[in-house]
């Protein structure tokens, strides 16, 4: 019974007793193989269907089959594991932002089955975001279970992030940046030795089960000057195509939101049309890493008119697998739409300037991939890192920080948010660590409210406010109505000076007559940010607390600093 009670409380074990970060990294290794095998898993489950289906592509029924993935994912998701549609990274972002990275131990494998559904069927979307999430409940999961704090949570959660990362595209480096710049949005020591060891475990599970080869080869580039000058135009090109993807994304959301019908049926007729793009142009169905290195090695006969309908074609059939209910992420699409994207581009340079000796195509349709993964997240190391992983490309860094850097800035000019977190940030979601916001998101009006003050009746003369005024180490008192004890005001000692010196209004002056009645209130649920711009704005020290029309306390800049100051101190010690 001693043994069963300590397996089930290994934080008591004696070897996770020394030191809270001894424990950390052990559960990080633990967490990068986990995740690491969680996206083996779904990358052979991938690999089965395409090397099933793709044979068949040529048929015309086929068309139908995106369709089918797309409504058994909805109806899996929807049904038996009770989730939302969609790729769940924003909700790992929102999970540690607003409860200290808590996920459901469903989630770690919910999208594996949802998304294989998806994508295994010919849906255009990718199986980064579903080994993600998957990754970040494992983290969550294992956090629970060894009892560890809210902190060592968030951390276990990237650690998560980052083995899924690493593992699906063979890139630990990559996928420590994308969960430190993405998920948690933290750069310090205490979450980047953990999560750099999940990235390195998870790699490792990868390498160990698929063997250790870079996914996207290539042969040498030799850029010159006239290369580098160019990437500010493919910048812009990509910083476009970002620009496109996200808002179709979003519109076709909304479009499919208004539509009168189950999840499934809506997921169903965005396979349907997937399918039917799918026809002319197969490459825009599932993941599309075949293109990715068809682009990349120079063997992308079509011309530019071909190339650039197929970029706008896979920008549409992303949008209506993810937008419609499908399941599955935007990383690879990313990578396909880059990769088509550089090319459109290096055509249009060559059609332009034929006599200009311009790099390998290839070269271009690398540096289009770290641009549309840098738009679409706002994260340039991200695509700068993966890219250099994946392709082995460390000749080409200087353009690619060039096009990543760039692209990063015209999509945040024009989206100041990310993909991932619009709706977030729009929402007030978006929390991030050392922020003003996310350290008033653990204060609240109820446990700052003042309440030893002295309320007063409109119909009180002035005299005996005097004497109430004696009493009170208060400069503010609030004015009640007598019979329903409504809030009717405030007086301020400052605003009614005058009155007090001149014993002539004592007894014929009432508090109803000098009270002000603009008076800025607070309710208990307000946000405490929203309270302190309100203050800034009107230049208020106190503000009333109402609850149903009457005074229950006042809420003052001075308290509510120095509780900010304490939290602060708390969730600063926290992360040491």
């Amino acid at each position: 019974m001693r043994i069963f009670q300590s397996w089930r409380y290994p934080a008591n074990w004696s070897i996770f007793r020394l030191d809270d970060r001894l424990l950390l990294i052990l559960t990080a290794i633990i967490v990068g193989v986990c995740s690491g095998l969680a996206s083996v898993v779904l990358n052979r489950l991938l690999m089965a269907m395409f090397n099933w289906f793709h044979p068949l592509r040529h048929y015309w029924w086929l068309f139908v089959l995106p369709a089918i993935g797309a409504a058994l994912s909805s109806l899996f998701l929807e049904k038996i594991v009770k989730e939302g549609a969609g790729h769940g990274v924003p909700e790992v972002i929102y999970s540690v932002s607003r409860y200290g990275g808590l996920l459901r131990f469903r989630s770690s494998f919910s999208r594996l089955i949802s998304s294989a559904l998806t994508i295994g069927s010919g849906g255009s979307a990718g199986p980064e975001a579903p080994v993600v999430i998957s990754g970040a409940a494992i983290g969550s999961n294992i956090a629970k279970y060894f009892s560890l704090n809210d902190r060592q949570r968030v951390t276990l959660v990237g650690c998560g992030a980052a083995g899924a990362i690493s593992s699906i595209f063979n890139a630990p480096i990559a996928g420590m940046v994308f969960a430190i710049e993405v998920i948690i949005g933290e750069w310090k020591s205490v979450n980047i030795v953990p999560i750099a060891i999940a990235s390195v475990m998870g790699t490792e599970v990868s390498r160990i089960l698929q063997g250790n080869q870079i996914p996207f080869s290539h042969r040498l580039f030799h850029i010159n000057h006239m290369d580098i000058l160019a990437c500010v135009g493919l910048a812009v090109l990509t910083a476009a195509a970002s620009i496109l993807l996200t808002r179709l994304l979003r519109s076709m959301d909304k479009i499919a939101k208004k539509v009168p019908a189950p999840l499934w049926i809506r997921a169903s007729i965005g396979g349907c049309a997937v399918g039917l793009i799918g026809l002319f142009l197969p490459e825009v169905l599932g993941k599309g890493y075949h293109v990715v290195q068809t682009t990349i090695e120079g063997a992308f006969s079509q011309g530019l008119a071909i190339v650039g309908i197929a970029t706008l074609a896979k920008i549409v059939a992303t949008a209506l697998t993810l937008g419609w209910g499908g399941s599955g992420g935007i990383f690879a699409p990313c990578l396909v739409i880059g990769s088509l994207a550089g090319l459109t581009y290096h055509h249009g340079l060559v059609l332009l300037w034929p006599s200009a000796s311009w790099v390998n195509e290839g070269c271009f349709a690398l540096l289009g991939m770290a641009g549309l993964i840098s738009g679409m997240l706002q994260a340039p190391l991200t695509g700068i890192f993966l890219i250099v992983e994946i392709t082995g490309g460390y000749e080409v860094i200087l353009p690619l920080i060039i096009v990543s850097a760039i692209t990063t800035s015209l999509c945040h000019y024009i989206e100041p948010a990310a993909y991932y977190m619009k709706d977030l940030v729009n929402y007030g979601h978006l929390l991030r660590p050392g922020t003003d916001a996310r350290v008033l998101s653990d204060l609240n009006v109820s446990e700052l409210i003042e309440k030893d003050c002295i309320a007063v009746s409109q119909n009180m003369l002035l005299r005996d406010f005097i004497d109430i005024v004696k009493k009170s180490h208060r400069n503010y008192f609030p004015v009640e109505d007598e019979e329903t004890d409504h809030f009717m005001g405030i007086i301020h000692l400052d605003d009614i000076r005058q009155y007090l010196f001149n014993p002539v209004m004592y007894d014929t002056v009432f508090l109803g007559q000098i009270m002000n009645t603009k008076v800025e209130v607070v309710h208990p649920q307000d946000d405490l940010a929203d309270v302190i711009q309100r203050m800034d704005a009107n230049r208020l020290f106190s503000m009333p607390v109402l609850v149903n029309n009457k005074f229950i306390g006042l809420i003052s800049k001075g308290t509510l600093l120095d509780q900010y100051r304490k939290e602060l101190m708390v969730q600063t010690s926290q992360s040491i």
